[in-house]
């Protein structure tokens, strides 16, 4: 095609502002709200505000709840401590109890959550629930909120789905006046960032929502997620009483988020509202293993969560709502001291803010009883695992702050519950080389055991060996019983039993879960313990966007992740099977879960196997078998798709769209600031002189933040001959005789 040949009637760049025109016509808004007012100082919660629970009926919980938790870890230590003695005390025995102290506290406090949430669960009557005061959801609300999606570098066509179903979903409710939602970029990738604009213009068209659906661009993503909260709350949080915090895969119910700005409204002390999400949308064996787990016992646990924080709980980041002057007031985070990864940015940021809240007096209350709250999870154990590296870098760094002054006990319990969470896998590791030294030591020394009889032995009677047996047997209870209960609570349930398939596939699921986690958790222990040594030796993480698709871990990737694990594994082998048989059978469960790291990570990975599964409801979940309306809506939520108005067309995509579509390039220029001069005029030049690989991202990015620049380069690549041109430029604006000559060929 040559430029004197005909060419569709395009219009100029000047007349294809496309998405300015629809948003006089449609709203007289621009399609960013201005900056709201200054958020004013907030000292403390209102005074007159009622109180939920009374301060003796919190303290005598919490008391009951820590104070069995000792108790019963205080035993388990001391009957270990005995036993020790019969044989005759090892110098080992000193590191073994106080690890085994601090591993099976960890292991008490989970079981005893669980087993708060049964007690919740008998005495419902006296279940305490912030959700009672919501009053009538089909009251008008009194304040306005914000739902806001910060998005990073993710398949916009997906997220612009799941705000398309919340906001019928609100809409449904008739209380969507009350609510503007915001997608708060991040992204990275220019290509991505011009598909986030048209997709945002194709949502608020489709929705006629312009002026209530808004979308900003950061040029610059300093502090990550937190600084892009941030950002949001100090230019447009003080025209909103609270702001919900979603993920980009958070879906919410529109009632339950309508119930939440109830709440909020009715309690003038409430700074956060988390609610607990689900997993869903599962496919591979790994993320349905992990959300029937979840699903299945998840809720003794929070339930038992909330019977001892009560209003000052946490935060986890998304699916929450927070007042937002509070917020703005108190959560500003800090820079801890020294450099990465132990110092610098706060990653984990979640839990400082709910901390920072609970200390200035306002509640964080966790909204356990709402149901239509979702989430995905990464597909693969090596995509989970690559995600802990950030969580484990900002969870330790709370290293920092658990003994911070001012905090209450309840903030430092989660603090501390959050470093264990990937601090206990090194400790659990060393437990276990402490034991296989001491095994190793008594197997090459040949010594006999002393035959002390021990405080148990004398009074009770016992054996050595039936004494390690009543010790060995209760630390299983505390492993298993939760998930027993949980399963009989679901079994002796027939509506809820059924909700899982029936109690045959739940029965096989449980089994597996139990069989797979127990292999998956040697692989885990030493991913964990080489990211805290890394952490250790200076090594820092980097932001990177979470993995939500893939066709399943290849061999190649499997063994490279899990070699170390593998090689550990056969060396430990070895080791154990010179020890001798008891040991050897006593270490099994760990030694098959590092020999065989690989191959359950390839085959938990396979969607084909996951789909199997899902077939014979097999580790089903009540949102798989009868979807709710919200997964519904977003399955069929198609507003952000145009053919009309896309950045995905065959050789015009992403930033060559901007500058050859004529409809895109109105998008693009139309949500930038006008600039009348330092346009960068060279730069220009060289991507259409040289096409876009001339360009570093920088001086990509100058072009197309210029608005003077955008227009100038539509307009050169549509006057140019082709022959001053790069050849990508030729391609781009020969598709539309393409596509029109298809056309025509259509209606011959």
């Amino acid at each position: 095609m040559s430029q004197d040949d005909p060419l569709p009637d395009i219009p100029s760049a000047h007349e294809a502002n496309f998405a300015h025109v629809v948003h006089a016509a449609a709203t007289e808004e621009k399609p960013v709200p201005a900056p709201a007012p200054e958020i004013p100082p907030v000292i403390s919660p209102p005074e007159c505000a009622p109180v939920l629970v009374s301060r003796l009926r919190v303290n005598l919980r919490r008391f009951c709840f820590f104070g069995a938790v000792i108790l019963v870890n205080l035993i388990a230590v001391l009957w270990l401590a005995d036993l020790f003695y019969r044989q005759g005390f090892h110098t080992s025995h000193y590191f073994i109890l106080t690890i085994f102290a601090l591993l099976n506290g960890l292991l008490v406090l989970g079981s005893f959550h669980a087993f708060a949430g049964v007690w919740d669960w008998l005495f419902s009557w006296r279940s305490v629930r912030i959700t009672r005061t919501s009053g009538e959801d089909a009251a008008p609300l009194t304040h306005r909120y914000a739902v806001v999606m910060p998005v990073y570098n993710e398949d916009i066509v997906k997220v612009s789905a799941r705000v398309e179903a919340i906001y019928r979903s609100i809409e449904q409710t008739g209380q969507l006046a009350a609510f503007d939602f915001f997608l708060l970029s991040d992204t990275t990738q220019l290509s991505l960032w011009v598909e986030e604009e048209v997709a945002w213009t194709n949502l608020s068209r489709k929705l006629n929502a312009f002026g209530r659906i808004f979308y900003r661009r950061r040029r610059i993503n300093e502090n990550r997620k937190a600084g892009n909260i941030g950002d949001f709350v100090k230019t447009w949080g003080g025209g909103y009483e609270g702001m919900l915090v979603l993920d980009a895969d958070s879906l919410m119910e529109g009632r339950d988020i309508v119930k939440m700005a109830h709440i909020m409204d009715r309690n003038p002390r409430l700074g956060i509202l988390q609610t607990p999400p689900k997993l869903i949308r599962g496919s591979s064996v790994f993320t349905r293993l992990q959300q029937f787990a979840m699903r299945l016992y998840g809720p003794l646990f929070i339930r038992g969560l909330n019977f001892w924080q009560l209003g000052q709980g946490s935060y986890w980041g998304h699916n929450a709502m927070i007042r937002v002057k509070p917020f703005s007031e108190f959560c500003e985070l800090p820079a801890l001291p020294g450099k990465e990864p132990f110092g610098g940015k706060i990653l984990s940021h979640d839990f400082v803010e709910a901390a920072l809240m609970v200390k200035a007096g306002w509640e964080v209350w966790l909204a356990w009883d709402l149901e239509g709250t979702y989430e995905e999870a990464p597909p693969t154990l090596i995509d989970h695992l690559k995600r802990d590296r950030r969580w484990c870098q900002g969870n330790l760094q709370h290293l920092w702050l658990v003994f911070a002054k001012g905090f209450p006990f309840p903030c430092r319990a989660h603090l501390f519950m959050g470093i264990m969470a990937y601090l206990g896998s090194p400790v659990w590791f060393l437990f276990l080389l402490i034991s296989t030294w001491v095994a190793w030591d008594f197997r090459h020394s040949n010594l006999s055991q002393l035959p002390f009889d021990g405080y148990v032995g004398e009074y009770l009677g016992l054996t050595g060996v039936q004494q390690a047996w009543i010790l060995t047997v209760m630390v299983l209870c505390l492993l298993f019983l939760p998930k027993v209960l949980a399963y009989l609570g679901t079994v002796l349930h027939p509506r809820r039993r059924r909700s899982f398939g029936n109690g045959f596939s739940l029965t096989i699921g449980v089994m597996m879960e139990a069989l797979l986690s127990a292999l998956l958790a040697p692989s885990v222990m030493v991913s964990h313990t080489l990211m805290v040594l890394g952490m250790v030796l200076g090594h820092s993480v980097k932001w990177g966007n979470q993995t939500r698709e893939t066709d399943g871990t290849s061999w190649g990737e499997a063994f490279r992740y899990h070699g170390p694990a593998i090689v550990l594994g056969i060396a430990w082998t070895c080791v154990a099977c010179y020890v001798g048989d008891s040991f050897l059978y006593w270490m099994s469960p760990i030694l098959a879960g590092l020999l065989l790291a690989a191959a359950v990570s390839v085959w938990t990975s396979r969607s084909r196997y996951g789909k199997a599964l899902q077939a014979n409801q097999i580790l089903a979940t009540p949102e798989e078998l009868h979807p709710p309306a919200i997964l519904e809506i977003a399955d069929l939520a198609v507003a952000a798709v145009d053919p009309a108005l896309t950045a995905q067309a065959p050789a015009r995509e992403g930033v060559i769209a901007a500058v050859v579509d004529p409809y895109v390039n109105g998008v693009h220029v139309s949500l930038l600031e006008q600039d009348t001069e330092n346009f960068p005029e060279a730069s220009m030049e060289r991507w259409l002189a040289e096409g876009s690989d001339a360009l570093d991202k920088n001086e990509m990015t100058e072009v197309m933040y210029s608005a003077t620049a955008m227009l100038q380069m539509h307009r050169s690549v549509w006057s140019r001959p082709f022959e001053q041109m790069h050849a990508q430029w030729g391609r781009a604006v020969e598709s539309y005789r393409t596509k029109i000559e298809d056309m025509n060929a259509g209606e011959r």
